[in-house]
């Protein structure tokens, strides 16, 4: 049973993937601090990095080879300089050499030392090696698996331990929805007091609430940065950056100068009801438009499903209670992101694994939980929205056209996040003894269905619209 913190599941980090990016470069620069540990850094003379199944095929399109190697220069996606990485790339290819963990210069050719094997390995979808060749002509490697939200584990007995001892620090145990409820209903404590007793086993309050804030100021930054820039994404589609425009139409006459300033002047815009659905698209759309650039957003719990959840809690606090403020935030984003542990523990959350189901699905139920809980919503109502919105994400594939996370990945945020508002309403509505499928079937269901589907709708672009669509068409 695996200890995942709010921190786990919700981590500030750099697009256009969760899996293909954020993972890789954890990798890279874990495998540094191990060689530094086992003494072998300063006797390195060369490197590679190998990438495997899903990371060859969609890499190029997910900057898979950009982020293992801004991870082999030991920058931290969460603070690096998203303007200084095309400098850094570019460096790298014309020089051919490259400053191992920020420490030592040594060769290196971004086309042949970034090595695409077609080649799934056994444990998981998105496998990746690095190669050291050492002064004495010796060469060791190491193999990683990034799983999805950034979590990058070796093998699964190794990560099995870590997590086991681990576990032990939480007060709370929660595999399932349905433990998940029986620890709400033994100390009468909503689903977000019960996942605050676990984190504060684990840091203080103080800490705490940094770190959610600053999840929070990315999530809004992401927001504001997507509504005010304009023009064509990259990677060869010509996607046209929608929510500028779409902004522009609903914004008010409010002035604001920044995220904070331009939060109120929403909620001092009268929305109309149809200007609802644009608002939430608008903010979902704006966070992957910035994913798709290569900008820093929240992996929620994915980076491909990075734009639901701030939408869904912009929806809350702009439309239902323009009154809302930290303490609503906090809330929500505690049980959304225990929602998506659930997930993560019975399931799974890399599209590789599951398709887009384990991505939009699982980040649409995690929103979901979130609003209604602070709605009003009893626990079992929470885990009843969750379950709804994953119901009806069931079977949904993973199929980016030219590998590149914009479509349908883009859209399908602002599909998720009107599923999850409409989940909450639905759940709101509904009498636990009536509800006909908990959450953990639905759980298990999900799994069941990643298992069965095929390979070439899991993040792989061999299959749907990757291939029903053609570049020219574009």
């Amino acid at each position: 049973m695996e200890c995942i913190s709010v921190f786990d599941m919700l981590k500030v980090g750099v697009g256009p993937s969760s899996s293909h990016t954020l993972g890789p470069w954890r990798a890279a620069e874990r495998w540094i601090a191990e060689l530094e540990e086992d003494g072998f850094f300063e006797h390195v003379q060369s490197i590679k990095a190998y990438l495997y199944g899903s990371l060859c095929l969609t890499g190029k399109g997910h900057a898979t080879d950009i982020a293992v190697v801004m991870g082999l220069l030991g920058t931290d996606p969460v603070t690096v300089d998203i303007d200084s990485i095309s400098g850094s790339i570019d460096n790298i290819k014309a020089e051919k050499k490259l400053n191992f963990g920020g420490k030592k210069w040594i060769p290196f050719s971004f086309q042949e030392d970034i090595v695409f094997i077609r080649e799934f390995l056994p444990f998981h979808a998105n496998g990746m090696r690095f190669e050291a060749k050492l002064n004495d002509g010796q060469t060791i490697s190491e193999t990683y698996y990034s799983i999805g939200g950034g979590f990058v584990v070796k093998e699964e007995r190794i990560h099995a331990k870590e997590n086991k001892e681990t576990f032990k620090t939480f007060p709370h145990p929660v595999r399932t929805g349905d433990e998940l409820l029986q620890h709400c209903n033994a100390h009468n404590k909503s689903i977000s007091q019960i996942v605050m007793e676990n984190e504060l086993s684990l840091r203080t309050e103080e800490e705490i609430n940094e770190g959610i804030a600053k999840i929070w100021n990315t999530m809004l930054e992401s927001m504001y940065t997507g509504c005010h820039t304009e023009g064509k994404l990259p990677g060869g589609l010509n996607v046209k950056r929608r929510a500028f425009e779409i902004h522009q139409k609903l914004k008010g006459e409010v002035p604001y100068s920044n995220p904070q300033e331009w939060l109120e002047s929403i909620r001092d815009t009268e929305v109309k009801f149809r200007q609802i659905i644009k608002w939430v698209s608008c903010f979902a759309l704006s966070v992957n438009e910035v994913n798709a650039s290569l900008g820093r957003v929240v992996t929620a719990p994915t980076n491909g499903s990075a734009g639901v959840i701030p939408a869904v809690l912009m929806y809350y606090m702009v439309i239902e209670n323009h009154d809302a403020n930290f303490d609503d935030v906090k809330q929500f984003l505690l049980v959304a992101s225990e929602v998506g542990s659930i997930f993560k523990k019975g399931a799974t959350i890399s599209a590789a694994m599951g398709g887009c189901q384990a991505e939009i699905g699982v980040s649409s139920a995690m929103a979901a939980a979130g609003l209604t809980e602070l709605m009003g919503g009893s626990p079992e109502q929470v885990l009843i929205a969750a379950e709804i919105a994953m119901e009806h994400h069931l079977g949904l594939t993973c199929d980016p056209i030219g590998g590149l996370v914009q479509v349908p990945c883009i859209e399908r945020n602002a599909m998720g996040a009107i599923k999850a508002i409409n989940a909450a309403e639905l759940a709101l509505d509904t009498d636990p003894k009536e509800c006909k499928v908990p959450l953990d079937k639905v759980v298990n269901t999900m799994w069941e269905t990643a298992k069965d589907m095929s390979s070439k709708y899991k993040e792989t672009s061999e299959g749907g619209l990757a291939v029903g669509v053609f570049l020219s068409d574009c």
